[in-house]
């Protein structure tokens, strides 16, 4: 298989110490961050359809942040400006990429 459609997947700890699966789309970076977008996997034994309609199945944008520059961590973006902007950056690129396929 080429590794054009090779998947990558990170496995996330949230604060309460819940385990979510996520599938890497893309990173884009924006004001001299850096931005990343997943999807949340299916579980085993859920019914696909009903996981991608429900309000927790969709696009996850997570900000890359240095911790006091060693690690670095994923967080969740709590400005609803900077979030639209990343959003839209990402839609901007799946849309350029699927336009270049065809």
């Amino acid at each position: 298989m080429s590794e054009e459609f090779e998947s990558t997947f990170i496995t996330l700890t949230d604060e309460d110490g819940n385990e979510i699966e996520l599938e890497y789309l893309d990173t884009v970076e924006y004001n001299g961050a850096v931005y990343m977008s997943f999807f949340p996997t299916i579980p085993e034994g859920e019914e696909e359809s009903a996981v991608e309609n429900s309000e927790e199945y969709g696009l996850i944008i997570l900000k890359v942040v240095s911790d006091n520059g060693e690690e670095e961590e994923l967080v969740t973006i709590d400005d609803e400006a900077e979030l639209n902007a990343v959003y839209d950056l990402f839609m901007e690129s799946m849309f350029d990429d699927e336009e270049e396929e065809e």
